[in-house]
């Protein structure tokens, strides 16, 4: 077991503690990079979906795992950036502008509801994002002159200056950069005074307030941030399915997301990736799993909500640090083996990060 000697106060927000794990961040950026070259194209598939949820569930994280504003309402903002980066492209814009509009127009969309939202925490907070999440649905059903309502777009392959992304494994290293890139950005957001701030007023906004933190500003930004990187995934999301409508955008999009960071984690980089493997291997799972339960009980149309709501239940009440606090026991554990203490991997009596909403 290796412990790390504290000298400097710079050590605590260094993007890796030590060359060991810089060392084994690039194995896995290797192993990212040349796996799925022997990968069947379904599995690729599920990557490529599993990339776009690590991007969106970013987003979310930054704003409730490390701001502490719940929010019901970021399939809007999935939909603000599929839609801005579909009508763009049709109009000729190259890809990498309309990426970037994309994230530009759900930030400012992110903005426009952070600031009635100012006022509000909580489970009002989650009910206000959730009325805009409605609206926005129905300003896209119903401007069927740009959106052409429920009828849909159908979205053209990512044409990258000649470069098209006409393959899966092509959209799959693309989805990638984009994901590592995102990761990479709320990393060094939180190693800024913005993230410490944005920490500060999660833990106590009272606290926050007497030390000087501009909580409204705060908020807003988190918002704006956390928008922007939803958008992104909407531009992705798009050109994966590739056919958007509303009703695509649905409270279960919301909720799949909730369920990612919660599960996943909810505080950890980490965990944003353990959780949309979670909840993008799921489905599939229970689709196994009908297999082998009465037919009356495989049958029912909200299975899958009821598992999602059953798990998070329990992951909550159980281990509320979610399955990167599980990884991290396991790691304690291998690395005290065979001189373990016998309740090392006991219930932790410990709370969520973000509790204190």
């Amino acid at each position: 077991m290796k412990f790390h000697k504290k000298t400097d106060y710079l050590i605590d927000i260094r993007l890796f503690r030590d060359g060991r794990m810089a060392f084994w961040y690039a194995l896995l950026a290797l192993v990212l990079l040349l796996a799925p070259l022997a990968t069947p194209e379904y599995l690729l598939g599920q990557a490529v979906f599993t990339g776009i949820y690590v991007v969106a569930g970013a987003g979310l994280m930054l704003l409730s795992g490390y701001c502490g504003q719940i929010s019901l309402g970021h399939a809007a903002f999935l939909a603000v950036g599929a839609y801005t980066s579909a009508l763009l492209e049709k109009a000729g814009v190259p890809f990498p502008a309309a990426l970037l509009a994309a994230g530009m127009v759900a930030a400012a969309t992110g903005v426009l509801i952070g600031i009635p939202a100012l006022r509000l925490s909580g489970i009002y907070l989650a009910i206000a994002t959730l009325a805009y999440a409605f609206i926005v649905t129905e300003v896209l059903l119903r401007w069927e002159s740009v959106t052409k309502g429920a009828s849909g777009i159908h979205v053209s392959k990512i044409d990258v200056f000649g470069w098209q992304a006409d393959t899966e494994l092509r959209l799959y290293y693309i989805v990638l950069v984009v994901a590592a890139l995102s990761l990479l950005a709320v990393r060094n957001i939180l190693r800024s005074p913005l993230g410490l701030a944005m920490m500060a007023v999660r833990d106590s906004e009272t606290a926050a307030r007497t030390m000087g933190v501009p909580v409204a500003r705060v908020k807003l930004t988190a918002f704006a941030l956390s928008a922007a990187l939803t958008g992104f995934a909407g531009a992705l999301y798009a050109h994966k399915v590739p056919y958007i409508e509303p009703e695509q955008f649905n409270i279960l999009i919301s909720v799949e997301l909730l369920v990612l960071i919660f599960i996943g984690g909810i505080g950890s980089l980490h965990g944003i990736v353990f959780g949309a493997v979670f909840v993008i291997s799921l489905p599939q799972w229970i689709a196994i799993a009908k297999d082998y339960l009465p037919a009356y009980v495989a049958q029912q149309t909200g299975l899958q909500a009821a598992i999602y709501g059953l798990l998070l239940l329990l992951f909550i009440v159980f281990e509320p640090a979610g399955l990167y606090g599980i990884w991290l026991k396991i790691k304690h554990y291998a690395s005290m083996f065979p001189f373990y203490r016998k309740g090392a991997m006991r219930l932790q009596k410990t709370h969520a990060k973000s509790e204190t909403w």
